[in-house]
């Protein structure tokens, strides 16, 4: 006689109901409204720097649009991690960030490297025709990451097994692009380099694909106030924050670089291990 197969255990709900769900807790969510306002001013003063006519008063704009992308992921980065010291997240919290996210890590940096490509039509008019659909690629990738992230990480699901066992990112988080986008923005502003904007759509592209790639990326969600680590480390961070202090913009879009690129090289080099381990093995099992 067979015996029936016993259903798999479902899954106990981690919240309660859609009470318990959608509870706006004060701190975190005003940090996620911080995100969203400095966002929306990003946005506004692209707008501005794009009707104005002074060259001076076109990166001033673009400069104060570059810093409130950069607060905008300050407030990303402390939103999470404030909810979970404080044992207050929520599924309204995690939404509400990614609508945040959409605006100010897609929309923000999407319109800025339009502006500031198209704003000086007569030099790139190459770019009249594909730059607006540049733009929208980099978005659509953005909206894609955040709603990948949303599902892959929704507490009514299994855990994923992608995201099983490592506290990686899967792709590109989309503050870290948009960081990377905006800090070279300030690099081109502060250097008087916007002749060099013209990488810009390029460089966007790559970025996009590595946001809606598979490529793991560190997430430093286990850092905290009990994280210890070596001296050499030690050393090498405040070295990183003596460069920051001193070389400023550039160091910024270094950090943010050397991020990015981190992701790729650690995934090759991890290829790489695992293929010579499989040729280890086959030799040994050839002799």
């Amino acid at each position: 006689m067979i015996e029936p197969k016993e259903a798999p255990e479902a899954k106990r709900p981690q919240y309660a109901d859609s009470e318990e769900a959608s509870r706006i807790y004060l701190l975190p969510n005003s940090l996620t409204a911080g995100n969203l306002f400095f966002g929306f001013l990003a946005i506004l003063y692209c707008i501005q720097a794009n009707y104005a006519t002074d060259p001076e008063v076109i990166t001033g704009y673009f400069t104060q649009a570059v810093w409130f992308i950069l607060f905008s992921v300050i407030c990303d980065a402390l939103d999470g991690r404030v909810a979970r010291l404080g044992g207050r997240e929520s599924l309204f919290g995690k939404e509400f960030d990614s609508i945040a996210d959409v605006v100010s890590f897609g929309v923000a940096p999407a319109l800025m490297m339009i502006f500031l490509i198209l704003s000086p039509t007569e030099k790139y008019p190459f770019f009249l025709q594909i730059g607006w659909l540049i733009g929208f690629v980099y978005l659509l990738c953005a909206g894609v990451r955040l709603a990948r992230f949303n599902v892959l990480t929704h507490p009514m699901l299994l855990p994923s097994e992608r995201l099983k066992g490592t506290k990686d990112f899967l792709g590109l988080p989309v503050p870290a692009a948009a960081g990377m986008i905006a800090s070279l923005v300030l690099v081109l502003n502060s250097l008087d380099l916007r002749a060099l904007a013209i990488v810009l759509p390029p460089f966007m592209l790559a970025i996009a694909f590595l946001m809606i790639s598979n490529i793991p990326y560190p997430s430093f969600k286990d850092v905290d106030w009990q994280t210890s680590t070596r001296f050499r480390t030690f050393i090498y961070l405040i070295f990183l924050l003596g460069a920051v202090f001193i070389m400023k913009e550039l160091a910024v879009a270094l950090v943010f670089f050397g991020y990015i690129s981190y992701g790729p090289m650690r995934h090759l080099y991890r290829i790489y291990r695992a293929k010579r381990r499989l040729a280890g093995r086959a030799k040994v099992d050839g002799e």
